[in-house]
């Protein structure tokens, strides 16, 4: 079914830091560290007042906030070097390198911009193959003499691509960014990288829950032609665990049997990972490997407090498997969340992604998955441990013989020498 675009647009202005790269994890990590030093504890609680930020006005946050002995400038000067050793592991946020190669084999002109410097844009540039070519201007916070959420850096680059500002779309991941891309006279998408927080982005003209979700045709763009029987391939990803009790509402208040797992030590996989409907294959240790889809997020309409991991098992099972080991393989992206005017359509819209789900995972391209090692039983997380244990113990074993023998053959030729000497 044709989309009638809202606007037309002819070129993208991207913004780097939360929206095309995961930078906000790498910060996460750096303050957790930092801020112990102090006896506090990063929670994530001040994350959406220094998004957007520059450098400055985030350590000033930072400072203040968690009453800190120093000021901005000493907090910089430590902060900024532990930021620096991590720029090599950040990683592109999801649908980043897609959306930038489809806009780049379609000719459309793009723009990248940045509260931080221009050398700090072109070093995270570096560690990512062919994305500053895709790029005809790159203009840092320090080449124009107001940051956001002053327009002139949307200005600026509108200038240098030689396009109008009412032609451009922008990309965003904070509300400062959405506040100077209006007042350009540009459209503006949010893609909010603090979760749970799309309210603040009331003036963006839509708000997406990652790039895996925008739409191009909306703009006048070219389509994306990657979508399959209702389904977004993406790179498999993996997780696992034993099977905890969850939420007390799936069999019993949607009839849908989900077995849920931990989130704790996923945190680091799921922050790389959007929320959302995805699908996959999943094993049981003890029993096989199933067809599964899986929500990943805050579930909107029971508005969870931490982001959870619920997979329906597509299967008919006699009975409850908990603290059994489950193995999960996700190779496919169906919807983002989303909430829903009653618990019926809520249900109604579960059962359609089942659907797509089954139909979708008969095809060789994700059917193969089924086969994956890692969801093949016989590989549960304790069978691992004990091979693993097996492993060293048989290692350090035939060293201790290896040193045995080592000493044994030593002791011969030292032996042998003595009663050489003597003759």
């Amino acid at each position: 079914m044709a989309i009638s675009p809202k606007k037309l647009v002819s070129s993208v202005i991207f913004d780097l830091n939360g929206t095309l790269l995961n930078t906000e994890g790498a910060v996460s990590d750096v303050l957790k560290v930092f801020l112990g030093k102090y006896g506090k504890e990063w929670d994530g609680r001040e994350a959406q007042k220094i998004v957007g930020k520059t450098p400055l006005e985030a350590a000033a946050v930072i400072v203040e906030d968690y009453v800190l002995p120093c000021g901005k400038d000493e907090f910089l000067s430590e902060f900024s070097p532990a930021f620096s050793a991590q720029i090599g592991n950040i990683k592109p946020l999801p649908g980043a390198n897609r959306l930038l190669k489809h806009l780049s084999g379609h000719g459309v002109p793009m723009a990248l911009q940045s509260n931080t410097s221009k050398a700090s844009i072109e070093n995270k540039l570096s560690y990512h193959k062919g994305w500053k070519e895709y790029f005809s201007v790159i203009i840092g916070g320090d080449e124009v003499t107001t940051g956001k959420p002053s327009a002139e850096i949307f200005l600026e680059a509108a200038k240098r691509l030689n396009m109008e500002p009412s032609s451009c779309l922008v990309i965003e991941d904070s509300v400062t960014g959405v506040k100077a891309g209006k007042p350009a006279g540009m459209e503006v998408v949010a893609v909010p990288s603090v979760p749970k927080q799309t309210d603040l982005f009331t003036a963006a003209d839509e708000v997406i829950n990652s790039l895996l979700d925008l739409q191009p045709e909306e703009w006048g763009l070219p389509p994306f032609q990657d979508w399959i029987e209702g389904t977004l391939p993406v790179e498999p990803w993996y997780i696992g665990g034993p099977v905890i009790k969850g939420f007390g509402r799936g069999s019993k208040l949607l009839g849908i049997p989900t077995a849920n797992l931990s989130t704790q030590g996923h945190s680091s996989v799921l922050s790389e990972h959007p929320s959302g409907i995805y699908f996959g294959w999943a094993g049981l240790s003890r029993r096989g490997v199933y067809k599964m889809v899986v929500s990943i997020g805050w579930n909107p309409f029971f508005n969870n407090a931490e982001k959870a991991i619920e997979p329906w098992l597509l299967h008919e099972f006699n009975e409850n498997f908990y603290g059994e080991d489950l193995r999960l393989v996700i190779v496919g992206y169906i919807r983002p969340e989303a909430n829903f005017p009653t618990l019926e359509s809520l249900i109604a819209k579960i059962h359609e992604d089942r659907r797509i789900a089954e139909k979708a995972l008969d095809l060789p391209l994700y059917s193969k998955y089924q086969d994956d090692p890692y969801v093949k039983p016989g590989f549960s997380f304790s069978s691992l441990l004990s091979r693993a244990a097996r492993f060293l113990v048989c290692w350090f074993h035939a060293l201790v013989q290896g040193c045995r023998r080592l000493g044994f053959w030593m002791k011969v030729m030292l032996e042998s020498g003595r009663r050489y000497k003597r003759r």
